[in-house]
């Protein structure tokens, strides 16, 4: 256990609890003296618990999640299939269920157990290529049944992010390059196509979007993003109010707790989705650019860790990891400058969440764990060798 706790990385303990401060400071900044007074101690609260998610998984061989992947997996969809049912309705999506008085998001835990055992599945191959009809088509359609349904859930953040999950670990699964090339072209010419024919062909679009799935909030999304001139005042509210007050905050910002436009609650939801734009107006493009820079090393971390693993199924679990965050974060932030569309989701380690704070903790202490045991297996061969060696000397 000492020799573990010597390999701890250091990195990335500095910043997580860099980002931990970032947090709590930026939620008390809109907060404080409202009605959500206090959501900073309670975001504490679930960092502390974090904390110790992230110190029990790092030092527990990550190899026993693989092992039990699919029983986490069918655990996982019996879950959503349930909250689907008779979950709470937030925000207009119904996913939520209260435990000990702390309300979970079974489609974010989701992520992480989708991550171990598409994991385990790539695994299996022995580093072979993932052929179509063996390799790409099954993980695909594991993964389009929780998709399917969160989006009944109607959380399309999360929805997507177990899309980019999959072709995350499929890259790393050595998928073949004609079969990547091909499906670039599929996905890249859909979605030019589906652009090109939301911003020409609006009205029947839209039309064809409300029949056939009956939810007219989806255009609420599209609209600002891609036609913003067509958007309704209620639609365009919340991305153009985060523009101008991530325009204001200059390159130095307007100070802490002194950001116009977050503290007048011109902008929704600043302790949650849109607290990088409570950032950029307080802190301004200096403050923006740092937390970007501490996301970068985190990451750069978890790759390096990925490459040092000698053990396929740790490599696996880290860049489906790096693949959550880096969605979560480009879209985010995307979405408040006007990059991508809203979505909903959070920013990692950064927003209000219990659930959002505990997974992402969880997924690094396993990170930590494939950084603690990956190199085990390596190090176990030269001993197994030298002891066959002897026993067959002895047997001689």
């Amino acid at each position: 256990m000492l020799q573990k706790l010597k390999k701890i990385d250091g990195v990335i303990v500095i910043v997580l609890i860099m980002l931990m401060c970032v947090s709590i400071f930026s939620i008390f900044s809109v907060t404080h003296g409202r009605e959500l007074d206090g959501f900073h101690l309670r975001m504490l609260k679930y960092y502390i618990l974090g904390f110790a998610v992230f110190v029990v998984l790092a030092f527990v061989d990550y190899r026993i999640f693989i092992k039990y992947a699919l029983y986490l997996y069918l655990l996982g969809i019996g879950l959503l299939v349930l909250v689907s049912l008779f979950g709470q309705v937030h925000n207009g999506a119904r996913g939520w269920v209260e435990i000990g008085g702390l309300s979970l998001q079974p489609a974010e835990l989701f992520k992480l157990v989708l991550i171990l055992f598409l994991s385990s599945v790539i695994a299996r191959k022995q580093g072979s290529a993932l052929t179509f009809w063996k390799g790409i088509v099954p993980l695909g359609l594991l993964t389009l049944i929780p998709f399917a349904i969160v989006i009944v859930q109607n959380d399309l953040g999360n929805a997507l992010s177990y899309i980019v999950i999959l072709l995350g670990l499929l890259w790393i699964g050595n998928i073949k390059f004609s079969h990547a090339l091909i499906g670039l072209i599929i996905v890249g010419g859909l979605s030019l196509l589906f652009v090109f024919s939301y911003i020409h062909y609006h009205d029947q679009v839209v039309d064809f979007i409300v029949e056939t799935t009956g939810r007219d909030h989806l255009i609420d999304r599209f609209d600002p993003w891609l036609v913003p001139d067509l958007a309704t005042a209620d639609a365009s509210y919340h991305t153009r109010h985060a523009k101008l007050a991530i325009a204001s905050g200059g390159m130095s910002g307007e100070g802490y707790m002194q950001g116009s436009s977050v503290q007048s609650n011109q902008v929704p939801y600043t302790y949650t989705d849109a607290i990088f734009v409570q950032i950029a107006e307080e802190f301004g493009f200096l403050g923006a650019a740092l937390l970007l820079l501490l996301f970068f090393i985190l990451i750069h971390r978890m790759i390096l860790i990925a490459l040092e693993s000698k053990d396929h199924s740790g490599s696996f679990l880290i860049i489906g990891m790096v693949a959550m965050l880096l969605y979560q974060i480009l879209e985010n932030i995307g979405a408040f400058i006007g990059l991508m569309p809203l979505t909903g989701i959070t920013l990692p380690f950064i927003s209000y969440g219990g659930t959002s704070v505990l997974i992402n903790m969880a997924s690094m202490g396993i990170v930590m764990s494939v950084h603690l045991y990956g190199q085990d297996i390596e190090d176990e061969l030269p001993r197994a060798m030298d002891y066959a060696v002897k026993v067959k000397g002895l047997k001689g």
